[in-house]
């Protein structure tokens, strides 16, 4: 355990950044395990969408790595693509 405050203070502050991105990363993947499951290409191309605006927000804050974020879309698009 730290001693100095402002090492608690991090402590807390640490914490609370990990809390925030896991809920985000869990929302993204989730979202993403939706659209793979969509038959439907209309519905696919709508939840894209969303999903690639959640992907390059992630990786704005730092919180997946941009090249990260470039291959899910990558394979993403290449996956409603695909559907008929």
């Amino acid at each position: 355990m730290p001693r100095h405050e402002s090492a608690k203070k991090r402590m807390r502050q640490n914490e609370k950044r990990q809390k925030r991105n896991k809920s985000q990363k869990s929302r993204v993947r989730t979202k993403i395990k939706t659209l793979r499951s969509l038959d439907d290409k209309e519905e696919a191309e709508e939840l894209l969408n969303d999903v690639k605006g959640d992907l390059d927000r992630l990786a704005a804050k730092g919180i997946i790595h941009e090249n990260k974020a470039a291959n899910r879309k990558s394979k993403l698009e290449k996956h409603v693509d695909a559907l008929e």
